[in-house]
């Protein structure tokens, strides 16, 4: 690990330090690599579209919406490779949230993300999205030859 020296408008270092409080952070070194991180992640995103990731895509709508559960189903099936899971929450009489986790090429999780976000109906629509390299793997789990391939998932630092 390196240690790096930097200057901050007083300004700069009273919203970071007010960041640092908010989110419960011990220390400035810690935010600080998560700032860089993110901000390297995205970057990353925009250059590499075709990079694989793995997303969560959480958005709220109305339940009442005429076709909405079909077409957003429909959505997801015409993306099974993509959608690992969904969960589903009743929050209201009328409103409901779900979570969907999706793995896959970024630009293509990305499209099915703004295909259900723009959906008449659904309101709050975000995607976080993670960059991550993807190996297939074959190995056994406690049986001698009963190896088998896999994914292994490692975020990109």
């Amino acid at each position: 690990m390196q240690r790096i020296t930097i200057t901050l408008d007083d300004d700069l270092v009273e919203q970071f330090e007010k960041y640092l409080g908010q989110r419960g952070y011990a220390n400035r070194s810690e935010a600080f690599r998560d700032l860089v991180r993110d901000r390297l992640e995205s970057d990353r995103l925009i250059q590499d579209p075709e990079g694989d990731c793995l997303a969560t895509l959480t958005y709220v709508f109305d339940h009442h919406q005429r076709d909405l559960a079909a077409r957003t189903t429909d959505l997801s099936h015409e993306h099974h490779d993509l959608t690992l899971s969904t969960l589903h929450l009743h929050l209201s009489h009328d409103s409901c949230m779900e979570t969907v986790a999706l793995r896959g090429p970024t630009s293509r999780v990305q499209a099915f993300a703004n295909a259900v976000i723009s959906q008449p109906g659904v309101r709050h629509g975000r995607l976080y999205v993670l960059p991550i390299r993807m190996t297939e793997e074959a190995h056994g789990h406690g049986e001698a030859d009963r190896s088998h391939p896999h994914w292994h998932l490692q975020p990109i630092t």
